[in-house]
């Protein structure tokens, strides 16, 4: 009986470790299981967060064509004497209205390893930006934009201004008929260059610049 009695004691005490070593093994798995949920759900709220920067970033700059479109609009006016505006805006610096006659690529450019963000700051915010409307979008943008006349000086595009413009073709070449015979002219145009700055919700901030020529 006393043999009997001590084997039963030692299966007793193992039945013992073993439920304390499953035990062990639960609380492991708990703990991992717990450390995997919480990655989970920094996992998806850093999916979630990039999506929406995304889309505010989208969304800015999808908001630069209403800058744009109103450089576009008001060269347009003035190059046709229209709503108060007329040609001779165009010869001369007017930073009232966000524009520079004298606006060459190389004088309004950033500088040197300079970005445009920190241009902007630096030169044209508050001094020759113009707001498309005095209150932000129904997205919460809004766009400034400046025009810069691709001249190195203000004044008429023909009478010195060096402008960067488009060639005035003279003679004709690779017609019926002999090259040279018939004289054909297109005017030349000058390009402007325009550039549009959106600021967001969350610290957003977009740049949109194309180029227009009349």
């Amino acid at each position: 009986m006393l043999a009997k009695t001590g084997r039963f004691s030692r299966q007793a005490e193992s039945r013992a470790r073993q439920r304390g070593t499953v035990l062990l093994i639960a609380l492991i798995v708990l703990v991992a299981m717990t450390l995997g949920s919480i990655a989970l759900v920094r996992s998806t709220d850093t999916a979630n967060l990039i999506a929406g920067n995304l889309a505010f970033q989208q969304s800015a700059t999808l908001a630069g064509d209403t800058g744009i479109g109103d450089a576009v609009k008001w060269l347009d006016d003035c190059a046709n004497n229209r709503n108060g505006r007329t040609v001779a805006l165009l010869d001369s610096d007017s930073a009232l209205d966000g524009y520079a006659a004298a606006g060459s690529a190389a004088a309004n450019n950033p500088a040197a390893g300079e970005s445009w963000d920190a241009y902007w700051l630096r030169v044209i915010k508050g001094t020759r930006d113009r707001q498309t409307s005095g209150s932000p979008d129904a997205a919460g943008n809004r766009t400034f934009y400046v025009i810069d006349r691709l001249c190195n000086f203000a004044g008429s595009p023909s009478g010195g201004a060096s402008c960067t413009a488009s060639p005035v073709v003279t003679t004709a070449t690779g017609n019926e008929e002999e090259a040279g015979s018939i004289q054909l002219k297109a005017a030349s145009v000058v390009y402007y260059r325009i550039t549009a700055r959106i600021e967001g919700p969350r610290n957003t901030v977009s740049y949109v610049q194309t180029m227009v020529s009349m």
